[in-house]
């Protein structure tokens, strides 16, 4: 068979009612041999078929279709039936019925949505059976049009799939892409920091000082996109973000010097930190810093000017916590499922920094670590809860 029969075949399979409707079909006819074929000006191919008379006939046969009645049906676009052969003045002297020995016979047409023949609904009996009866024909039509309905139903489904499979591959593609040039970024930045900072060692006029300074916030702030967008490609091509976890014993170092730096970065902002001394955890003090500076830098930027951002971190013999909160308008119920979604942003929010992945960076970092992510509104507050098991070797288990 031909790549376009194939496919042909392939098509009427996949319609999971079709062995029902040829049943349906054979038991209401009482013909022994009932199929669907795919029919063209020059082929005959059995598409599915119900068998009872030994015709030989498989799914795939091919038969010479200048010896059948369907080219007939394909030229005419009407339907024959035939209840006795040797009573049909048009039939009783063919060759087809000879051929094949049938004495009672049916085809009907079965077209695509477009108008485009496919093929025919058949069947033949070597008995005479009373098919012409207009009940009879209207049932038999009423089948052919569910197979073009079907056929065209998964003919659309199998578009679709093969639609969104290329859209997924080119997604993918996508990613990869970003992830490599997120990668090559971090090179050439680097450069730029390393040149800022040399620049600013060798000079002490206050006008270039000022130019290194600002050079040296925007080379920051391009480097939390880069890595933002590595973490994400990371994430998405990876099934999580990557942890490098260890055994770390006064993790509130880190959570002190994060508060300490978003301070110098936003001195407009009034950061009120309580962080629990002795902290001993088995995490990625690396990652659970970032899950902090996002946390803040959100309610920074989405909370009113000049409104506390309060930080608290805690940990109990069993679990971790951390929580920021700041002044903010209770957020509508649609609104809090999108928060951890990347790339998205509050259609009310004036702030247009970043891309959108820092809520996102952070559920991967919570979910990486095997913690729950939390958000609440309540009196006049928005509050971002982050916990996770102290026990030991809980989080070992998520590293990558």
């Amino acid at each position: 068979m031909s790549t376009e029969v194939v496919t042909y075949v392939r098509e009427i399979q996949a319609i999971s009612a079709v062995p029902q409707i040829l049943e349906t079909v054979a038991s209401l006819t009482g013909l022994g041999f009932v199929a669907i074929a795919h029919v063209t000006a020059t082929s005959w191919t059995t598409c599915a078929v119900r068998d009872k008379l030994d015709f030989g006939l498989q799914v795939g046969s091919g038969l010479d279709v200048t010896t059948t009645l369907c080219d007939e049906v394909r030229s005419t676009a009407k339907t024959i039936v035939i209840d006795d052969v040797h009573e049909s003045e048009q039939y009783r002297d063919h060759h087809t019925p000879r051929i094949y020995g049938f004495q009672s016979y049916f085809s009907v047409p079965i077209f695509r949505r477009d108008g485009s023949y496919f093929g025919t609904l058949c069947g033949l009996d070597p008995k005479p059976m009373r098919l012409s009866t207009p009940a009879m024909l209207s049932t038999l039509e009423l089948f052919a049009q569910l197979v073009s309905t079907q056929l065209e139903a998964e003919h659309e489904h199998a578009l679709a799939q093969t639609a969104l499979l290329s859209e997924r591959e080119t997604a993918e593609l996508r990613e990869q892409f970003i992830a490599v040039l997120g990668h090559d970024l971090r090179t050439p930045l680097s450069a730029l920091q390393h040149g800022v900072e040399l620049l600013g060692s060798k000079s002490t006029d206050p006008s270039i000082l000022g130019i290194l300074q600002r050079m040296r916030r925007s080379v920051g702030r391009m480097s939390v996109l880069v890595d933002d967008v590595v973490d994400f490609t990371r994430g998405r091509l990876g099934g999580g973000i990557a942890l490098n976890v260890r055994d770390e014993h006064g993790l509130e170092l880190h959570f002190t010097q994060v508060v300490a730096e978003l301070r110098e970065v936003h001195p407009e902002a009034d950061i009120v930190a309580l962080v629990q001394p002795g902290i001993s955890l088995r995490c990625d003090p690396g990652r659970l810093s970032q899950l902090l500076s996002n946390l803040v830098k959100n309610a920074i930027v989405h909370g009113p000017p000049g409104a506390p951002v309060n930080v608290l971190v805690t940990c109990t013999d069993d679990r971790f916590f951390m929580s920021v909160t700041n002044d903010g308008e209770p957020l509508p119920a649609h609104v809090v499922p999108q928060l951890f979604k990347p790339f998205w942003r509050s259609p009310s929010s004036q702030a247009q920094q970043g891309l959108g992945l820092g809520l996102y960076i952070v559920s991967e970092i919570a979910r990486a670590h095997g913690g729950t992510l939390d958000v609440t509104c309540l009196g006049g507050k928005v509050c971002f809860t982050f916990t996770m098991s102290a026990s030991p070797g809980v989080a070992g288990n998520a590293a990558a």
